[in-house]
């Protein structure tokens, strides 16, 4: 099968990404060869014995800010022609069903840059980096964690991935335009009381499909309603 998209990682914490990103249907997808991804250890490109990939940050505060000559080694090094270098960090532009969408679609290769620490050295993201990603309005410890979601919401969108390529669009944001998805039965019909309802055991499929709409915008309406 054809190799439709190549992802390399640089972080300082490689098994945060490549644990999740072995099982399940993102290793198939990586075993099958439609998707190539690297986890690359950030360290390897830098040059001191220590292998330091982080100093104090000028102007004072607390923390450490990651030094920038590792990542601009190691994108040097990565970089092809249609590459998008893109960052994870909490200052980024919110992550969501249509950016991945877009993601999917937009590159054949994309290198993923995992921030630690207080942040990176800016002249990294002037320089090298085409969009900062954040995937919620929430810090979390590193960015590989970060990473390895966004990744997983990107990689699904890959034709040949899913065992039905209907799977990413009868799904919450992308059906329906954005809202929801309709809650979800299976067997058996009546549990503890609790039953199935009919419409689904019906087979009258364009009263399913309503009443997927329906619940649809009840479930938004409680759980989400700014999307509305």
């Amino acid at each position: 099968m054809e190799q439709l998209l190549e992802i390399d990682v640089l972080t300082i914490f490689p098994d945060v990404v490549r644990v999740p990103l072995s099982e399940s249907i993102m290793g198939r997808a990586m075993s099958s060869g439609i998707v190539r991804t690297c986890i690359h250890d950030l360290r390897d490109w830098t040059n001191d014995n220590h292998k330091k990939v982080d100093d104090e940050p000028y102007g004072g505060g607390p923390g450490m800010v990651m030094k920038p000559e590792p990542f601009f080694s190691a994108v040097n090094d990565l970089k092809k022609e249609d590459t998008k270098v893109v960052l994870m960090t909490p200052q980024g532009k919110r992550f969501n069903q249509k950016k991945a969408e877009f993601f999917a679609k937009s590159s054949s290769h994309m290198i993923v840059l995992c921030g630690h620490y207080e942040g990176i050295d800016h002249r990294v993201i002037e320089s090298l980096v085409d969009e900062e990603i954040s995937i919620g309005d929430y810090v979390l410890t590193n960015g590989a964690i970060a990473a390895a979601v966004f990744i997983d919401s990107v990689v699904r969108l890959i034709p040949g991935v899913l065992g039905d390529d209907r799977s990413n669009v009868e799904e919450s944001f992308s059906v329906y335009e954005g809202i929801l998805e309709a809650p979800a039965y299976t067997r058996p019909a009546d549990f503890q009381g609790k039953k199935v309802p009919d419409v689904l055991l019906s087979g009258n499929h364009k009263k399913i499909l309503d009443w997927k709409f329906d619940k649809a915008r009840e479930r938004t309406k409680k759980n989400r309603p700014d999307l509305i």
